[in-house]
């Protein structure tokens, strides 16, 4: 809510100072913060519609909402951001710029006040990384993530605005202005390409990471009723949510009811190291039969025959 407020009031200032004075370099600061605040209501709408509870149409919930939306805000980036900022570059190397004095006191002083806000909607955000554990941990919500990246450009972007256009206004030269347009252009373009891989990759089903499946895999081993985890698979379903699915070999001589008491112990035990892992699946399967005389339970490592 904070990024999408300051984001409106500096694009409205960018535009208005922009058309004032003839700045290719204030214009696409201005496309930039426009498609900055339509993304914050992208973000916003992936943040109401990923807590629906699951239903019969979404039987593993709406997690994924978050990376679509997510994903869209990465295009907006991308085409009302950074395509609109090499138009205008390219436009000034072509045609020039006619700025007077008085432009350029308008431009900078507009750049001057988004340099701040955009200043405290970074810091909000940052601030908000850090509660959430700050580091990796703290950028996981693809929306959050979104934000910060969106901020840290904006700044970075301003400035790019602001040594183009005074050094436009010391030279004469209109390449300055037309070159920070076109710098604005790429890091907005880089931006939205990191973005949206992560997006695309959150959407197609990613697993958890290596660490975290290690953990899930030797907690299965340690359960002195399996004899081999044969295959485990994960996904990320949402924020705090994990689809586990593992592929287990029980040890000989368990019956029907035995192997059901097993299982679900097991799944209390995983939902209780890994509260995220809320969908869990057991396929209790047999090792091929050149296998058999190699497993833990045949060797009598832990006490099977």
């Amino acid at each position: 809510m904070v990024a999408l407020a300051a984001n409106l009031v500096i694009a409205v200032a960018k535009a208005v100072g922009g058309v004032i004075a003839g700045s290719p370099a204030l214009l696409s600061e201005a496309a930039h913060s426009v498609a900055d605040s339509l993304n914050e209501v992208f973000l916003l709408a992936a943040l109401r519609r990923s807590r629906r509870p699951a239903d019969t149409r979404h039987p593993f919930g709406y997690g994924k909402e978050r990376f679509f939306w997510s994903l869209l805000a990465a295009v907006g980036i991308f085409v009302m951001g950074g395509c609109f900022s090499f138009f205008q570059g390219v436009e000034a190397l072509r045609n020039g710029a006619d700025e007077e004095f008085s432009g350029y006191v308008v431009g900078l002083a507009v750049l001057g006040v988004a340099l701040i806000a955009e200043g405290v909607s970074l810091m909000r955000a940052l601030h908000q990384v850090r509660a959430q554990g700050g580091g990796l941990a703290g950028l996981r919500d693809p929306a959050l993530r979104t934000v910060v990246a969106e901020d840290a450009t904006a700044v970075l972007g301003v400035t790019l605005a602001l040594v183009g256009m005074a050094l436009h206004m010391v030279t004469g030269q209109v390449v300055w202005e037309a070159s920070a347009s076109l710098a604005i252009g790429v890091l907005l373009v880089y931006v939205a390409y990191r973005l949206g891989r992560d997006a695309r990759d959150q959407l197609i089903g990613e697993a958890a990471d290596p660490e975290l499946s290690g953990r899930i895999r030797a907690l299965l081993r340690a359960q002195p009723e399996i004899d081999s985890v044969e295959g485990l698979f994960t996904m990320k379903m949402g924020l705090d949510s994990m689809l586990v699915a593992a592929r287990i070999d029980l040890v000989p001589g368990l019956d029907s009811e035995r192997v059901e008491e097993v299982s679900v112990r097991i799944k209390r035990s995983l939902t209780h190291t890994f509260p995220d892992a809320d969908q869990i699946f057991l396929d209790v399967t047999d090792r091929p039969a050149g296998q058999a005389h190699e497993s833990p339970a045949a060797t009598g490592e832990r006490g099977g025959a």
